[in-house]
């Protein structure tokens, strides 16, 4: 049995945010397989899993829209999370009237693609893939998650469908070379930022493994 996964997923927008990009959002131009993670964690997240991302199907052609969006101008200081943790009642919040700045966005629209993934274990404990597997197509058929899943920013909601057969043509015909890409953080090592050199084929981006030689801090 193949206890991997192949979930579409759409929506009208989408931001998958270039991290050099320091004030104003510009998305790169395909889903990050950090999003893609992201996205699978929302349907289904448990301590013994980690899902790792195969392959991206990008089934719509890649269009870009210039929006302004609504954004907070600063963080939350430092010393007034430490002075909620320490007396527990400090209030912890910021409100969007006081602080609000305006900022241009280069975002993707009308996006469409499919997410080919598998799960690996943890550790010993509750290692019965043919369970996991089970819970997820479920949870993803039944559209049940834990919280909505988005397109990169909160504000673009991903509409998603299991499928359970084949993968829908892609649009997109010829080879693309699409820079260094984010892959994913290295959670293990200080929330390193790991790169891969992305290139898509007929639509289709494989990606490489987290620790693969591909993959540069």
């Amino acid at each position: 049995m193949s206890y991997g996964i192949k979930l579409k997923v759409w929506g009208d927008y989408a931001c998958f945010t270039r991290p050099e990009m320091k004030v104003e959002r510009v998305s790169y131009d395909v889903m990050t397989p950090s999003a893609a993670r992201g996205i699978l964690e929302a349907i289904y997240w448990k301590p013994a899993i980690t899902w790792v991302i195969d392959r991206i199907h990008v089934l719509n052609p890649i269009r870009f829209d210039n929006i302004r969006r609504n954004e907070l101008a600063g963080k939350l200081p430092a010393g007034t999370i430490k002075k909620a943790m320490k007396d527990g009642c400090s209030p912890v919040e910021v409100f969007i009237e006081d602080n609000r700045q305006q900022r241009a966005a280069m975002v993707l629209r009308d996006v469409s693609c499919v997410i080919e993934a598998h799960f690996e274990f943890n550790g010993d404990e509750d290692n019965n893939a043919a369970k996991h597997k089970e819970i997820f197509d479920r949870r993803a058929r039944n559209g049940q998650c834990f919280h909505h899943p988005y397109l990169g920013c909160r504000e673009f909601p991903a509409h998603f469908e299991l499928l359970e057969d084949g993968i829908p043509q892609s649009s997109i015909v010829g080879e693309q070379n699409l820079g260094w890409m984010l892959h994913d953080m290295d959670f293990q090592n200080n929330m390193e930022a790991k790169f891969f050199r992305a290139e898509m084929r007929n639509g289709i981006i494989e990606v490489p493994p987290f620790d693969g030689k591909g993959v540069k801090a």
